[in-house]
């Protein structure tokens, strides 16, 4: 051996015995663990610098996930993840690393609740290397459009039901219902009293209504923040992330619209995601189609190569190409989110039946889409520049909802650091919630909500 080959030698087993056995990882080294929780599932990602091997178990009762990962030794990165988990995630109740064997970690996840849990591996994309998730997915996903309504039957104020019922029929505040009775005589040989009938009045005749296209109906304005989760989406030169933006920007636009009537109607605002999580391109849409949604706003703050571009703009769909190489730039690299943010496409058994929902997009839903996206890129242009006086088209794939109209906009470049300023002020963020609420209703007024056959 060579003296050189010699201290090196030396060196690495200095550092070996300073750091122990367990602390070092053979066959991977851990980059980074990170927890996202969220209302919709917990997610857990192990990161590494090469492929790791995991085995999963899921034990019902109590609840609790193992899951056994070969070709490494425990370390502190790996221990790190204890420290990660909040005592308000909704699924985890703690977690637990261990040494189950050699070269074989046992991560154990005790868990709140029943779970439906799915671990897979990514492979390197964009800023990751070898990525390990476990997600923890609820066994009955709650139902949306559900709680939109019971939401708003909640900020409604009390009533009394029998008063209001009392009301309707004798047309007098608290006077008694008006009945009609009948008696019929007993049938021959029939022991007994006569058979008596209370038969409802018929009821009144409703009153006058005003004119107008009312529909006595919530109107759901589905808002989809762009990115999230382990998908940060466009980072200006100052570190501001679209992920966080633009969801600052869907809290402020939900309370307008929650606090919005039309005709009469009220408008209720659904957000695809409403904290820090990452949501499939193809589950944005569904999650729209469950609530029935009316408009699909997808908000975006991208970047581009040269910090000189600027300026709002709006995208709808197109059946064929793209309207500008620029559009289909910008589609291609939105429609790489699931990549990025990490989508489990061994576990969607329903992926085929996704896909052609996406291609079944029709020339109504664009041309409506189309008349949305004037009117947001009209306000819009209100309070900031716009980068194409037009609105855009290309294959968005976050867009293809087949009944829904639907938009992405873009508020600004993000890459351009005066915009980055304006997006990451409070102030610029309430003028821009303003802009997208004035389009918003614009559009309705030109184009009112058609009745369902089924209130909401």
């Amino acid at each position: 051996m060579s003296p050189t080959n010699r201290r090196r030698f030396v060196a690495g087993s200095t550092l070996a015995l300073l750091l122990g056995r367990a602390q070092i990882a053979w066959g991977a080294n851990i980059v980074e663990v990170r927890v996202w929780p969220a209302p919709d599932y917990t997610r857990i990602t192990i990161e590494s610098d090469a492929f790791l091997q995991a085995k999963p178990f899921f034990v019902p009762e109590p609840p609790r996930l193992a899951v056994d990962i070969t070709g490494i030794e425990l370390n502190p990165a790996l221990r790190e993840l204890l420290g990660r988990v909040r005592a308000d995630d909704p699924f985890i109740a703690g977690v637990r690393v261990g040494q189950n064997a050699p070269g074989v970690v046992r991560i154990v996840i005790d868990l709140k609740q029943p779970a439906a849990p799915q671990v897979f591996p990514l492979p390197p994309i964009g800023p990751y290397q070898h990525r390990l998730v476990m997600d923890l997915f609820p066994t009955q996903a709650p139902d949306p459009l559900a709680a939109l309504i019971e939401e708003r039957l909640r900020e409604q104020p009390a009533t009394d039901p029998l008063g209001e019922l009392i009301a309707q029929q004798s047309g007098k505040p608290g006077a008694p219902p008006a009945v009609a009775i009948t008696v019929t005589p007993a049938p021959p040989h029939s022991p007994g009293l006569p058979t008596v009938k209370v038969l409802p009045a018929p009821p009144p005749s409703p009153p006058p209504t005003a004119a107008g296209p009312a529909t006595d109906r919530l109107i759901v304005i589905a808002l989809d923040p762009g990115h999230g989760g382990e998908d940060p989406g466009a980072i200006g030169p100052g570190g501001t992330m679209e992920k966080d933006v633009v969801l600052r920007i869907a809290h402020r636009l939900r309370d307008r619209i929650n606090a919005t009537t039309i005709n009469g109607n009220s408008l209720r605002a659904f957000l695809t995601r409403d904290a820090d999580f990452f949501v499939p391109l193809g589950v944005r849409v569904q999650k729209a189609r469950r609530v029935n949604a009316d408009l699909f706003v997808s908000l975006h703050a991208d970047a581009f190569f040269t910090p000189e571009a600027r300026g709002a703009s709006v995208f709808a769909l197109s059946e064929g190409g793209a309207s500008s190489s620029a559009a289909r730039w910008m589609a291609d690299k939105e429609n790489k989110a699931d990549q990025i943010g990490g989508l489990n496409t061994g576990a969607n058994r329903d992926a085929q039946v996704q896909r052609a929902l996406l291609d079944m997009s029709t020339t109504a839903q664009i041309k409506d889409s189309l008349k949305l996206g004037g009117a947001l890129l009209g306000a819009i242009g209100n309070v900031g520049k716009l980068h194409k006086a037009r609105v855009e088209q290309a294959g968005f794939a976050v867009l293809k909802a087949p009944d829904i109209p639907s938009v992405l906009v873009e508020t600004a470049f993000i890459s351009n650091p005066d915009e980055e300023a304006l997006l990451a002020s409070e102030a610029y963020q309430e003028q821009l919630a303003d802009a997208v609420m004035r389009g918003i209703q614009t559009y309705f007024a030109r184009n009112p909500p058609l009745a369902r056959s089924r209130p909401l």
